[in-house]
């Protein structure tokens, strides 16, 4: 069944009108030709959402790199949020997370044969990859969190809606969640509704499409969270999150909307204790210290696990308990696309990058 609808911060209204006015007058802009926005010959796919974070970027971006991985020499480019560093930033197997953020640190690190840059202006970091020598040989480009970056036209867009919190339900920051009007994801090719149910029914299908009405040219599609082996941080263990029936288990997060984890782990363990933090937070000698003790004060056995995210920043921390360090899981998530879903998906992805390469006279050619 479908659920509530999301809270709004009615007492925000007035606040909201005035920052949509702002959105407004800047797509204006845009659309009129004011304000210019780049093509590129080289396909450059867009993944982004209206509202702020916790969609499930990240893992659809790792789907495209897995789908295209094998064809295309690919690199993804993302905006590297709240990392230390400015600039243009190519990442190699040495590059500190902190020099370039997070979540592309994590798409290196899984897939070290690709190239992963950063860069704010999304158009000058396109224009270095297609000419610096060391990565001019990339043939296509995800982009990770664009929606809103118009000064580049991608040549696909995707735009995400978790499912839990659909666009048109919501309202403009600060009363709701939204960046920009709902009305805009009209720029969006494909829409994709996240973290769904992994129980979800028919009829819910057809309430969700009802509700975001997309566009005759839009493919709507489904996907939801699945989990693959957990990964201990600490040392070389493995184990599958469904063994953990009998155990009590302290789940830290560091994101945005962890509230399908919580639903879906809630299944597999005796007791699931959430320990949560902001989206992209830097642990700090408080939060280690209430780390420790929030693991040690759960009953015996006991087991802890934390995102692939958060466990880029919390694998070089000093202070952490042996007792913790020893029990700390990694689970890895993946986007998996829910009935024919998936070979929608791949179709419209591969047809849209073969129609680039046709239209460019070959000179994008497969591996």
């Amino acid at each position: 069944m479908m659920e509530q609808k999301p809270k709004i911060r009615h007492w925000a209204l007035p606040l909201s009108c005035l920052y949509g006015l702002g959105v407004a007058l800047r797509n204006a802009l845009f659309d009129y030709g004011v304000l210019k926005q780049e093509r590129f010959r080289i396909p450059v796919i867009s993944v982004g959402n209206l509202a702020v974070g916790g969609t499930g970027k990240t893992p659809h971006v790792e789907y495209l790199v897995r789908l295209l991985m094998p064809k295309y020499k690919i690199a993804v480019l993302s905006r590297g949020y709240k990392r230390k560093t400015h600039g243009y930033v190519l990442a190699n197997e040495n590059t500190p997370m902190q020099d370039i953020g997070d979540e592309p640190w994590q798409i290196k690190h899984k897939f070290p044969s690709i190239h992963v840059a950063v860069d704010s202006k999304r158009t000058r970091g396109i224009q270095r990859l297609t000419t610096d020598p060391e990565t001019s040989d990339v043939q296509v480009i995800l982009l990770d969190d664009a929606f809103q970056h118009r000064y580049v036209r991608p040549s696909l867009n995707i735009l995400l809606t978790d499912f839990h919190r659909l666009y048109p339900e919501d309202r403009l920051l600060p009363a709701g969640l939204l960046r920009e009007p709902k009305e805009n994801a009209q720029r969006a090719d494909i829409i994709i509704v996240t973290k769904c149910p992994h129980d979800i029914k028919p009829l819910d299908f057809s309430i969700v499409r009802k509700i975001l009405n997309p566009r005759p040219f839009q493919r709507l599609l489904f996907t939801t969270l699945s989990y693959g082996p957990m990964q201990a941080l600490f040392h070389d263990g493995r184990r599958d999150v469904k063994e953990t029936a009998n155990e009590h288990v302290l789940l830290i997060t560091g994101i945005a909307k962890p509230q399908q984890m919580l639903s879906d782990l809630q299944q597999f363990t005796r007791q699931l204790t959430p320990l949560s933090f902001p989206d992209h937070h830097y642990f700090s000698s408080a939060d280690i210290e209430r780390i420790n003790q929030s693991f040690a004060a759960l009953p015996q056995p006991s087991l802890a696990i934390t995102t692939e995210k958060d466990a880029t920043r919390l694998k070089d921390l000093q202070g952490l308990s042996e007792e913790l360090r020893q029990s700390l899981y990694v689970l890895p998530t993946q986007a998996t696309f829910l009935h024919t879903g998936q070979q929608i998906f791949n179709n419209c992805v591969l047809d849209h990058i073969n129609k680039r390469i046709q239209k460019n006279n070959g000179n994008i050619a497969t591996r």
